[in-house]
């Protein structure tokens, strides 16, 4: 797939997507049911529990423990280990035993900070302090000026919009596009990437005082589940046991929809920025592989 960004500007490319639904339809709903997390390896748990909702089968005790606990797990590596990365900073030291105890991780990633700050000035103040994850909020901060590589808004899709193949804000931000500190960092910077960041810090700091994200199954056999980069929509039929029918979408099947958040973040980035066009990719976090190129044909 390849989608051009601006003339000249840059341009993205993908493989091609796997034929899902080729893959699971004709199986026993048990046995498509544990292939896709094998397909697909990342947000094993989301994937899974989607599956087994849209099918019709019983979910396994401590199903809502695990999706939080990987959703958790998966903004830890983003914001300890994968980002900073960016900026030569080695992965945040974390404490043993976090993963068995979450609230291990409050003072390391907040430090004095109780909880997030619910408004910008009280912000600017911690991410000065520049204690843990703050640090790394105000490196991307001051990376991009206020409504660079920001995408205007998009919708949030509530509940079947999510099996639309459109461009939508399917994304953690937009989970939390509402909390106060996230409008306020809109309305001053844009949906940019020091806001699609914050989105993932309000989450984590959400995750840590105990929030459980819901997942929900219609009558129609479609299942919406949260995963750590949006929501994941699936939509099957099952008869006799075996698989009939079967839809899959993804947060980054709306991240790379025409005129989504990918191609309107490179739209917004300045020729002068191209450089941090693999920081802005990893902040928006695709599922897949994604190149970049830069392209000058007319």
């Amino acid at each position: 797939m390849l989608a051009l960004v601006g003339q000249p500007g840059l341009a993205w490319r993908t493989g091609p997507a796997l034929p899902v639904a080729r893959l699971v339809i004709g199986r026993p709903a048990e046995e498509a049911a544990a292939v896709l997390p094998r397909i697909y390896n990342l947000c094993r748990g989301a994937q899974e529990t989607a599956a087994r909702l849209a099918f019709g089968l019983r979910l396994e005790d401590g199903t809502d423990d695990r999706l939080h606990a990987e959703i958790l797990r998966d903004h830890v590596l983003m914001l300890c280990v994968r980002l900073p990365r960016h900026f030569g900073s080695s992965a945040m030291v974390l404490p043993q035993g976090w993963q068995a105890d979450p609230s291990l991780l409050r003072a390391p990633l907040f430090g004095t900070v109780e909880r997030l700050p619910r408004h910008l000035s009280e912000l600017d103040r911690a991410m000065a302090a520049g204690a843990g994850v703050m640090l790394l909020l105000r490196r991307v901060r001051d990376s991009f000026a206020p409504f660079e590589a920001a995408t205007g808004v998009l919708p949030v899709p509530e509940g079947a919009e999510v099996l639309d193949l459109t461009a939508q804000e399917n994304s953690v931000a937009g989970r939390w596009a509402l909390h106060p500190l996230m409008r306020e960092v809109e309305r001053d910077f844009g949906r940019g990437p020091f806001w699609r960041l914050m989105g993932r810090v309000v989450e984590l700091d959400a995750l840590l005082a105990g929030v459980r994200l819901p997942f929900r199954v219609t009558p129609d056999g479609e299942a919406f589940v949260p995963a750590a980069r949006g929501c994941y929509g699936v939509s099957a039929r099952t008869e006799a046991g075996r698989v009939t029918a079967f839809e899959r979408v993804t947060p980054t099947d709306h991240l790379l929809a025409e005129g989504g958040v990918l191609d309107r973040s490179l739209a917004a980035l300045p020729g002068r920025k191209r450089g941090l066009a693999p920081l802005l990719l990893d902040i928006l976090d695709p599922c897949v592989p994604v190149r970049l190129e830069e392209t000058t044909d007319a």
